[in-house]
């Protein structure tokens, strides 16, 4: 899966049907691919909002994006119809996609087999049309460097999600909160005063 800039006619079609869609559903079409009889669309909330699409966002976007391939019938033959979200990590397609994901870890392979560096993990400082610049740790050194990566050297790359810091061994555990604890509480008092009077 090469980086690229633009698709085949079927997918540039199926683009112009479903953008308009997602702009009234107020979502970004993220991606459009086809594999074999599977048509892959993905659809994104816009850039920097707080959280992902809903099942329900999809669900309609699903059934709306099927009425007008239906209607407008762009692909040949019998083919299968996924709408999906990018998810936590995604993969990066195109110059845009890279643009969308400054600031966060990327997991990339070259398609160069021979490279001594074949795969590498770093965060994402700049992307433009033709390249993107990524801040990784010296293999040798450890020291931070900028590596700048041509697209069309790059043969796969996604997002990677970090979890965050791991809680400290032997920490405070989980407790209920205050008031939940006072409810239970104030339950258990009544319930002795009422063993109590009996």
């Amino acid at each position: 899966m090469r980086v690229t800039h633009d698709d085949g006619p079927l997918v540039s079609r199926v683009r112009t049907l479903v953008a308009p869609i997602a702009s009234d559903l107020n979502l970004d079409l993220y991606d459009v691919e086809q594999r074999g009889d599977t048509l892959r669309v993905t659809l994104d909330t816009l850039p920097g909002s707080p959280s992902g699409v809903d099942l329900d966002t999809l669900a309609l976007a699903t059934r709306l994006v099927s009425r007008d391939l239906d209607h407008e019938d762009p692909l040949p033959g019998h083919y299968t119809l996924e709408v999906t979200s990018p998810g936590v990590e995604r993969s990066l397609r195109t110059p845009a996609h890279f643009q969308r994901e400054l600031g966060k870890t990327l997991n990339v392979r070259l398609a160069d087999v021979g490279n001594d560096q074949r795969r590498f993990e770093g965060v994402l400082v700049a992307a433009d049309e033709s390249s993107a610049t990524l801040q990784v740790a010296d293999p040798d050194t450890g020291e931070t460097t900028e590596r700048v990566v041509a697209y069309d050297q790059i043969d796969r790359a996604k997002t990677v999600f970090v979890w965050g810091p791991k809680p400290k061994p032997g920490g405070p555990k989980r407790r209920d909160t205050p008031a939940a604890g006072a409810r239970t509480g104030k339950k258990l008092e009544k319930s002795e005063r009422e063993k109590q009077s009996s």
